[in-house]
Formats: C-alpha cells, structure tokens, sequence
C-alpha cells in the first residue's frame, strides 16, 4: 500500500507566481550583456586599449570611417573624454538595401585617469582609423621606487630605541 506524500518535490502544487517574470528578466540580462561585450563605434562606445608606461598612459581608440575633424577629445579635471560622430556616406533612400552592418552617429567615450594631468601633457595622433593618445603623468605622479636595506638580527626593543620610554609594568 502505498501512502500519500506529504511534502513532493512537484513545484505544480504551489506554482512560483514570478517564474515567468524571473525567466523574462533573465533573457532581457542576457541580451544585454550580449550587446556589451561587442563595443561598436555607433552604439555609443569605441573600443579602446590604455596602457601605462613609467611616465605615461597610452590610449588608443579604433575609430573606423570617421574624420578627423569629426573627433572630438577633452579633458575636465582627470576625466579623459573621446567623442565625435560618425557620418553616413549615403541616404538610404537611394538604394535599395539588402545587408546593412555598418553604424553611424554619435559616439562617446571617457575614463578617469589616477591624476589631473598638467597643460600640454596631452599628445593626439590620428592615423589610419586609430586614435593615438599619449598622456604625461605629472612629476608627482610619476613612481620612484626606494630599496630598502634589510639588517640582521632581532628589531631593537622598546627601551633601546632613542627618544622613546619604556613604560614600566604595573602590578596591581
């Protein structure tokens, strides 16, 4: 004879009232990031590299079809800005379109930089769709590393260190 089950394991006696909503969500995140992960000038953000030497960031900043003159690139305080748009060589309603992968319009870049770089620290170079920055680090930005002797034996105790009291115990 077989008994009823008083707890089952059957998410259909009590359904989840959100389990749609969950899984809708869940896809509308995943085509979300899917869209992050693929920077494209027209969607908003080119695809840059920053590297950092010993006295300089290096940025770079792929910028296809785009002119110079339509590139824009400011700093306000330690805010780095890239910014411009990207014109259309065409309209559309002189031909008729089968494939159309190419993006256009307006595109926008910043970052902040560990310091407020100083006037004229800032070099640009535009060649062949690249966008090439250099940006100085300020003297007391730049790192100096210090060696540090190391010496032998135990650390001095408290009492041995000049110009400091030792304290004495108190016994109560």
């Amino acid at each position: 004879m077989n008994l009823p089950r008083l707890w089952t394991r059957n998410q259909e006696l009590f359904p989840d009232p959100f389990r749609a909503m969950r899984r809708e969500m869940e896809n509308a995140f995943r085509v979300f990031d899917q869209n992050l992960s693929v920077p494209d000038i027209g969607a908003g953000a080119p695809a840059i590299n920053v590297a950092e030497t010993k006295d300089a960031f290096e940025v770079t900043a792929e910028l296809p079809g785009v002119d110079e003159k339509d590139i824009k690139v400011s700093l306000d305080q330690n805010q780095l800005v890239i910014s411009g748009e990207k014109k259309a060589e065409s309209t559309k309603e002189e031909k008729n379109w089968h494939v159309e992968e190419r993006s256009y319009g307006s595109f926008y870049r910043s970052m902040s930089l560990p310091f407020e770089p100083e006037d004229g620290a800032v070099d640009a170079h535009f060649d062949k769709g690249v966008l090439h920055l250099t940006i100085k680090k300020p003297a007391k930005a730049t790192k100096i590393t210090k060696a540090i002797n190391i010496k032998t034996g135990a650390p001095p105790s408290a009492e041995a260190v000049p110009g400091k009291t030792a304290t004495p115990n108190k016994a109560a």
